[in-house]
């Protein structure tokens, strides 16, 4: 007899979960799934890389084999490593922070202007 299982999904959609990192993240920054779950169960996350699909973005600082944060919905602050206009669509830039959409992955649209190394606020995901 098999199990029935009640409850079709792992994560409560759109909500923060938590993460393994398997290198250095750093708060602000775009993270993305690094392989399949880690030794102790947790979701293995690294720094977003340029134009990829991201899972989220780190709420706080954390080294390889710290649990982290991560923001799946709504509207969070990421750094934008270039200008960003108020209502461009965004994709994971080189050092996993935002930049204007070309040729990646929409991961969200910024809901204000943001200077270049200033707090992008984006509606997550897209």
């Amino acid at each position: 007899m098999s199990t029935v299982i009640t409850q079709p999904w792992s994560f409560a959609p759109g909500q923060a979960i938590t993460g393994e990192a398997t290198a250095p993240v750093a708060a602000r920054r775009v993270v993305r799934v690094s392989g399949n779950r880690t030794a102790n169960g947790n979701v293995a996350v690294a720094p977003g890389t340029a134009g990829a699909i991201a899972l989220g973005v780190a709420a706080d600082d954390a080294i390889a084999g710290q649990l982290v944060r991560v923001a799946r919905g709504g509207v969070v602050r990421v750094i934008a490593e270039a200008v960003i206009a108020a209502g461009a669509a965004v994709q994971v830039g080189g050092a996993a922070g935002v930049v204007t959409a070309t040729t990646g992955v929409v991961v969200g649209h910024a809901i204000t202007g943001a200077a270049a190394n200033g707090i992008a606020e984006i509606a997550w995901p897209a």
